[in-house]
């Protein structure tokens, strides 16, 4: 399934047969593949944008993803067109479902193969995920160089896979274990390249999202699904916090538990705590110029985005993350000064109260959290990355 950016604007695609050039007037210059989550469809989204703003034109960049991806939006939305392939990632243990997922794996592997063959790009990036699977086998197949793009401290098991035949590995921590590995940072939207935290641009943001400007701002969030420790943790201490006259608390609560938790919202007098509790949270950017301490899981698309902004945060790496890569990247940060981790099993309503209310009280440490955070952060990985493709891709 080829999906275009607009109704007449997808180059070459697959169903048409007609084979793609990646040195030809509306061919194919790279393929970015990969998804699944937004810790990968988003910093994927920037890369090609950043190819773009290097000369190329959005028609000759064309991504591959998952149909069950967040990509399959993303990327259309971003204005390039995608390729979706059927199936969905294998599982950790022996289960009857990846009987089928190895078909569809093998399925997708073919239908990679095909697309390569016929678009013939100059370069295929793996961000990771499973669809960048079945592109970079084709690559390896068909000898086209292949670029890796790591966004978490530890190498998930789809890049690890590319990374031994990639030209070079694009990652936003030293020590990834990839071979041929160069520190970029990971990629983020312009949007939050462009975040305010000046006083003038925080109280505009504040604005923008219905919060007081003289208050103080925790935000929290747990991804566009939502994190249902963070979320138990979130409504105790709204409750408990529900006579403050000086915080307002912004909680995006994500699709799996707003239900739940949007009928068990605490009752907050109308001079008390501001608490805004909302499903998705649509406006990131403006989120973090507002907030003076953020609450999160610690996925590489979060660490790059507090970083780049300088916003303190507190963070919650999500205990079943392969190879416990959100910790790894979560104690970055922790040992820089700029975040404090809590592991997922401590994290509690009194917990976060007490820790929450300790930082937010205290004007200096914020302040030291923000300048750590900001030393770590590298607003130019997008263009540093799209240097790297650029400079392995077939001439």
């Amino acid at each position: 399934m080829t999906v275009p950016a607009h109704p007449r604007d997808d180059a070459g695609p697959l169903e048409d047969g007609s084979p793609g050039d990646g040195r030809g007037a509306g061919g194919t210059w790279a393929v970015i593949a990969g998804g699944g989550t937004a810790g990968h469809a988003l910093p994927a989204v920037a890369i090609g944008r950043a190819l773009v703003g290097r000369g190329h034109a959005p028609s000759s960049i064309h991504f591959v993803g998952a149909r069950r991806g967040m990509e399959a939006r993303l990327v259309p939305e971003a204005g390039f067109s995608i390729t979706l392939l059927p199936g969905r990632g294998i599982e950790r243990r022996l289960t009857a479902g990846n009987v089928a997922a190895l078909t569809g794996l093998v399925a997708a592997c073919g239908r990679a193969l095909l697309l390569l063959a016929r678009r013939r790009p100059a370069v295929v990036v793996s961000v990771g995920g499973y669809a960048s699977v079945p592109c970079s086998l084709a690559a390896v197949l068909l000898r086209v160089p292949l670029v890796v793009a790591e966004s978490n401290a530890v190498a998930g098991l789809a890049n690890r896979l590319a990374g031994r035949f990639a030209r070079a590995a694009a990652v936003a921590f030293p020590g990834t274990g990839l071979p041929r590995e160069e520190v970029t940072g990971n990629p983020v939207r312009p949007e939050i390249l462009a975040v305010d935290r000046t006083p003038a641009g925080r109280s505009a943001a504040r604005r923008a999202l219905g919060l007081p400007d003289r208050r103080r701002v925790l935000a929290v969030t747990g991804g566009s699904l939502g994190a249902r420790r963070i979320n138990e943790a979130t409504l105790g201490l709204a409750g408990s916090w529900a006579d403050r006259t000086d915080v307002s608390v912004r909680h995006a609560v994500g699709s799996r538990d707003w239900a739940s938790v949007s009928q068990r919202l605490p009752a907050v007098p109308d001079t008390g705590l501001v608490y805004q509790p909302v499903e998705y949270e649509s406006r990131m950017d403006l989120v973090l110029a507002a907030a003076d301490l953020l609450v999160a899981r610690a996925g590489g698309t979060t660490l790059a985005e507090v970083t780049t902004a300088g916003v303190p945060a507190i963070l919650v790496p999500l205990p079943i993350a392969p190879n416990d890569h959100q910790a790894a990247g979560a104690r970055v940060l922790e040992e820089a000064g700029a975040a404090v981790m809590v592991r997922d099993e401590r994290l509690t309503a009194e917990w976060l109260a007490e820790t929450a209310g300790a930082l937010l009280a205290d004007e200096d440490r914020l302040a030291s959290m923000a300048a750590a955070a900001r030393r770590l952060g590298r607003p130019d990985a997008a263009e540093r990355v799209a240097e790297l493709v650029d400079r392995h891709a077939r001439l």
